[in-house]
């Protein structure tokens, strides 16, 4: 088995000693890093409300797995964490909106803090 590191222009660097994803060959299993709200671009947080928070995190996972040739249709599991499970129903609802069916596994866990203090962070693995 191989490793190759995916990085996408179009994700924010990584605040830490981290890849944005690990392709695992053969088999193709993508290992892709907790993603926070921020910009690729500009680096700003995106902090506005839950929502537009999370539907930023989506965006940013959405663009390492474009990266790998994949999308979230290929997403079996996924880890949300949250900055407190009051933000459940909003942070749900968004991530539910991105995908059509079929929805990969899931946890969901509250912790008492997250990187650059933010609400939601979201790890997936997925394979082609």
């Amino acid at each position: 088995m191989s490793k190759k590191v995916i990085t996408s222009a179009n994700a924010p660097s990584p605040i830490g000693p981290y890849s944005h994803a690990n392709l695992a060959t053969p088999g193709s299993m993508l290992f892709v890093s907790g993603q926070v709200a921020k910009d690729a671009k500009t680096g700003e947080l995106t902090l506005t409300d839950t929502k537009s928070e999370t539907r930023k995190v989506m965006q940013n996972v959405s663009a390492i797995l474009s990266e790998a040739g994949m999308d979230l249709s290929n997403v079996v599991k996924t880890t949300i964490f949250l900055k407190s499970m009051d933000l459940f129903a909003d942070v749900n609802e968004v991530y539910g909106s991105f995908f059509k069916g079929d929805f990969p596994a899931r946890e969901t866990v509250a912790v008492a803090v997250l990187p650059l203090n933010v609400n939601v962070e979201i790890s997936v693995i997925a394979v082609k």
